[in-house]
Formats: structure tokens, C-alpha cells, sequence
């Protein structure tokens, strides 16, 4: 199972809000970029880049960033999400090297745009459900729409869609332990391998998923326990190597 870390870009910043607040925002580092190093040197196998201005504006706003990171780590894996709503700037960030793209909101708002873009860019599309009490989450969670996370999970899964990322906006940036159950339940109820996200805070927590890494979940993002320290990157990738590598 894969370890993924965040970053999470506000205003050119590497920064993480609590529960997808862009008031309550903590800014980890000024430099990106140099955070993206820092994970390749831990070991990385994959990164996670959200531009929230993107999110809540609705269009890329942190783009050059992402494409200074993805330019420095070729052959690294990157999906990136945040305000990604249209094929032309699927485009542009596969053209700059990311490998994929996660669709949110537009994919709540419009289903029919997932199909389209699956067959346009196979294998390259993510779609992010991010829920709060089994309801999807829209325009940077902002907003809680009527739709049933697994509903909508089932609805995706004849798309050919790469991945799941399905974070419960309760509990991420919180630090208080991933909702194992929902996880499972949305993982179990489709044959769309799931990448977890929200609340991972240390190596119980990575032990956790892992138990149940076999119901169809194949990664974890974790952003604020390793910028804080409750989790050793290094050392919870090295865990989840030895636990589901057996």
C-alpha cells in the first residue's frame, strides 16, 4: 500500500487547512517545491497536489507550481486535483508531466463528463469524493450535495476511472485517526481501487488500513501528521511495505 504525502498549495504556499477551511489555513513552507524534494528523498513513490485556490475558484490558480515540481520529478507519479473542470486543462497538466488528474466537483455536477474524458484520457483520471456523513462534497466542500458517496462511486465505475480518493471531510486535518469503516464500505461496494484520505495521524493508523489494504484499498494520502511529526513518513511506508507485501 502506498503512503501518499500532500501538498496542498494555497497562494504559491505548501500550506493544510482543517477540514477544507481556507481560513483555518497552517502554512508548512513558502517553497513547494522543495517540500515535493523532501518527500522524493524520503521515499515517495507518489504525490498528492491539491490547488485549493483552484478548488473554490473553480480554475487552475497554482499551476506553475505544480508544473515546477512535475518538470523536476519526471518519472515520479503525480495526480493533482483542484478546480480541474474542463478537457483542455486535463491536458495541459498531463503535457507538463503529471500523471493524474482528479476530478471533483465536475464530476458530481456533470457524470457525463467523466465518461467523456476517460475515453479521451484513459488510465490518466482519478475522481475524488470527498463526504461528509455519506453526502458528496462540491466546490472545495463548500457545499454538501444530495448525492450518495457509494451511489456515485458505482456510478463511475463503468467510466474506467484510475482511482478512487475518498476523503472524509470530517476528519481530515484533525488528526483524529481515518474512518476505517467508511473506507471499506465504499471500497467494498465497487471494483475501483480506493486511496484513502482524511485524518491519517500515525502508525496505528497506517496499520489500520493496511489490515484491510485487500478490500480494494491501495494508498493513503497524509498530509498534516507528517508536516507535524505524529507520522514518520519514512518509517509508516516502510510499514505498509512489510504488512502488505507478505
Amino acid at each position: 500500500m502506498l503512503l501518499i504525502p500532500a501538498i496542498d498549495l494555497k497562494d504559491g504556499k505548501c500550506v493544510r487547512l482543517k477540514q477544507g477551511r481556507m481560513e483555518d489555513t497552517t502554512v508548512f513552507s513558502d517553497d513547494p517545491v522543495a517540500v515535493a524534494d523532501r518527500w522524493v528523498e524520503a521515499g515517495a513513490r507518489r504525490l498528492h497536489l491539491v490547488d485549493l485556490n483552484g478548488a473554490f475558484e473553480g480554475k487552475p490558480m497554482n499551476a506553475g507550481v505544480i508544473k515546477a515540481i512535475a518538470e523536476k520529478h519526471p518519472d515520479l507519479p503525480i495526480q493533482v486535483g483542484g478546480g480541474i473542470r474542463d478537457e483542455e486543462t486535463i491536458q495541459t497538466y498531463l503535457d507538463a508531466g503529471v500523471q493524474y488528474v482528479i476530478i471533483g466537483t465536475k464530476a458530481v455536477n456533470a457524470p457525463h463528463f467523466v465518461n467523456d474524458i476517460c475515453l479521451e484520457f484513459p488510465g490518466h483520471i482519478i475522481i475524488g469524493l470527498d463526504a461528509k456523513d455519506g453526502k458528496v462534497a462540491i466546490d472545495g466542500w463548500s457545499k454538501l450535495s444530495k448525492h450518495d458517496v457509494i451511489d456515485m462511486a458505482q456510478h463511475f465505475e463503468q467510466d474506467g476511472v484510475a482511482a478512487i480518493v475518498y476523503t472524509d471531510i470530517s476528519r481530515d486535518g484533525m488528526m483524529n485517526g481515518v474512518n476505517i469503516e467508511a473506507t471499506v464500505k465504499l471500497a467494498q461496494a465497487s471494483t475501483i481501487p480506493v486511496i484513502a484520505s482524511g485524518g491519517i495521524t500515525n502508525l496505528d493508523d497506517v496499520r489500520a488500513l493496511c489490515d484491510v489494504a485487500e478490500e480494494g484499498i491501495m494508498g493513503a494520502i497524509t498530509g498534516r501528521a507528517i508536516y507535524e511529526g505524529s507520522l514518520d513518513f519514512v518509517e509508516g511506508q516502510k510499514l505498509a511495505d512489510k504488512l502488505t507485501n507478505n
